[in-house]
């Protein structure tokens, strides 16, 4: 069976309640909200890691993040895990990237048998310093965020546009002549920092409409050593004020919308080529940003904002108008459902991954089970895992106490229960469920071994201070 083709559309650090479909009353995205009611909405998707290049590599392979060893932003993707790409190409079928890919080079064979503007890694190696932040130390870079916020035009809005001009151009060009089943992967930037937008979108978001970021006062903010290690690490919000902190969510929202203008003129150009029926089309991001909220920007934590994701299916087999609420997805998900739509089906090897298919999922299976994200980069003092039983969130820190939510009474994480005698049992029962996808202090060791040893490979910890200083990835050229 040939199957149909397949459209994966992935942002980057678009939190899951900064979008229509998802119930915000706040973020505009019409064009997300038209896919999302021609499909299926999974409101309990979450990233294997909320940083990019962990959470991109277990995309590519259906794997967790401590199962592919691409532990950070410096331990890059290299293909050298086989994934749903390497087994489409395997079969004959087109297999194309278009924008970001953030993995360690277009050298390498990452799945693709062709990657149009790709955006990987700063010189091969990645964001080197966050080795060094593993031990509490100081970034000292976080200044300039403040500073590249409100309307205007920056690099990545530009690169955002020209991904959007080559995915219709393949859409019209290339597509329609293919005789097999295709699978196009179509990454943007947005709402990627930095905060920078043109002005039509930043002013969908006039300030005195906006609520300032919640929990962002020292009183409020999570106390947990670990939460407030991190905190100190990306310390972006030490730079801002009350106005500028609303300047910075517009800008924030304005990104989200200016992603969905480009995402509406990709799903048209696929209507117009008259391949809409027949593609599966995936919508997710890499991670969320907290904009603000608990007193951080960006991602780089377990807090809802950071590990939940936007996931939305669309396209042949999957029903309309649905919104799963009872079961959890992640990204390598995508392994399953993008081998399952393109009719090539799971191997022995693909069933044993964590990966499931979303369209089954879409039409009533259910695995009641639980997803990890793991987070192992700069700012970690420990190693941050995550998992959701219910309605309970747990996040174990090794070494560290671990901080527990009851999402259903507190949605925005305000009260830890991580050291509550009242909460014993839950914990126990939420450690008991992690410990069935992975011993954390086993991983723990492991990554910072593996770690130490990238640090040695690099010429240790002064060559890497030596080395220029950045906080995102320049685009390509």
């Amino acid at each position: 069976m040939d199957g149909c083709n397949v459209l994966v559309i992935v942002s980057d650090e678009h939190a899951r309640d900064m979008a229509g479909f998802h119930g915000s009353d706040v973020a505009l995205t019409p064009n997300l909200d038209v896919l999302a009611a021609r499909g299926t909405v999974f409101n309990r998707a979450y990233t294997p890691s909320p940083i990019c290049v962990p959470a991109r590599a277990s995309l590519a392979t259906g794997r967790w993040v401590h199962d592919t060893g691409f532990w950070s932003n410096a331990q890059p993707y290299d293909g050298s895990v086989e994934g749903w790409g390497h087994r489409l190409i395997e079969n004959g079928r087109r297999s194309v990237s278009i924008g970001k890919l953030h993995y360690r080079s277009a050298e390498d064979d990452n799945g693709f048998d062709e990657e149009i503007v790709p955006l990987h890694v700063k010189g091969g190696l990645g964001w080197t310093r966050g080795l060094l932040g593993r031990d509490g130390s100081p970034w000292g870079a976080a200044a300039h965020f403040a500073e590249e916020i409100g309307p205007g035009l920056c690099d990545y809005n530009r690169y955002d546009m020209r991904v959007q001009r080559e995915t219709v151009d393949w859409l019209t060009r290339v597509a329609p002549g293919l005789d097999r089943p295709w699978t196009l992967y179509a990454s943007f930037v947005s709402p990627h920092y930095p905060l920078i937008v043109p002005q039509e979108f930043y002013d969908l978001y006039p300030l005195d409409r906006l609520e300032p970021p919640r929990l962002n006062t020292p009183g409020e903010m999570a106390r947990n050593p670990v939460v407030a290690a991190m905190r100190a690490y990306m310390n972006y919000d030490d730079y801002f004020d009350d106005h500028t902190r609303l300047v910075a969510k517009a800008s924030y929202l304005g990104l989200v919308s200016f992603l969905d203008r480009q995402i509406g003129t990709v799903l048209a150009a696929l209507e117009a080529s008259g391949q809409l029926e027949n593609t599966l089309i995936v919508y997710t991001s890499d991670h969320g940003d907290c904009v603000g909220n608990h007193g951080i920007w960006t991602k780089c934590c377990m807090f809802e904002e950071s590990a939940a994701i936007p996931m939305v299916v669309a396209g042949p087999g999957v029903p309309a108008g649905q919104v799963i609420d009872d079961e959890q997805v992640s990204l390598v998900d995508i392994h399953a459902t993008v081998l399952e739509a393109s009719g090539l089906g799971l191997s022995q090897a693909d069933r044993a991954l964590p990966s499931r298919d979303l369209v089954a999922i879409a039409n009533g299976a259910r695995h009641g089970r639980c997803v990890l994200s793991e987070y192992h980069d700069g700012g970690s003092i420990t190693g941050m895992f995550m998992v959701r039983v219910g309605d309970w969130k747990y996040n174990a820190y090794p070494g560290y106490p671990p901080e527990l939510y009851d999402l259903a009474n507190d949605p925005h994480e305000a009260r830890d229960l991580g050291e509550s005698p009242d909460h014993a049992g839950v914990r126990a029962l939420c450690a008991a469920k992690l410990a069935e996808i992975c011993d954390v202090e086993a991983v723990n060791a492991r990554a910072f071994a593996n770690q130490e040893a990238k640090i040695a490979q690099l010429g240790g910890r002064q060559a890497i201070l030596d080395s220029p200083n950045f906080d995102f990835t320049p685009i390509p050229g």
